[in-house]
């Protein structure tokens, strides 16, 4: 494996986890509320009362925000190396996944482990695990 140095961005991600990191507290202190997408997405499937507003403008600002730096700066395309089923087959499981670990990755990975918990930590360990041994799998030993 080589690193494509020209494609290394230390300072652009370091400033994206800032991002994400500090929206996520200020998003915990403010309104009490985890960023989990999973959580916001699962709620705006099943609504209650007052909670409607806040998750769609939520997930608004998810679909828009790629859309507002597109009218700045050229979008990146997308690469996907697998076919329609495979997609679907990939989607289902993290699905299951985020149902059976009670969270996403972002719930766990960023706002669980902020907060100590060790169920995030439980949870973060098993899917980065998950994700490396596939990748080994995939990469190394299925590799045609």
């Amino acid at each position: 494996m080589q690193i494509d140095w020209t494609a290394f961005t230390p300072f652009a991600a370091t400033a994206g986890g800032l991002l994400i990191g500090l929206a996520a507290a200020m998003f915990v202190l403010l309104n009490g509320r985890i960023a989990g997408i999973s959580g916001v997405l699962g709620g705006l499937l099943r609504p209650r009362r007052g909670d409607l507003g806040w998750r769609a403008a939520f997930v608004g600002g998810l679909v828009l925000a790629p859309l507002a730096y597109g009218l700045f700066a050229p979008l990146p395309v997308p690469r996907i190396d697998a076919g329609p089923g495979l997609l679907v087959a990939a989607g289902l499981l993290v699905g299951l996944g985020t149902r059976y670990g009670s969270g996403c990755t972002s719930g766990h990975g960023v706002c669980g482990l902020s907060r100590l918990s060790a169920r995030s930590l439980v949870a973060t360990l098993l899917f980065m695990g998950a994700g490396f041994a596939t990748v080994f799998v995939m990469r190394h030993l299925l590799a045609a």
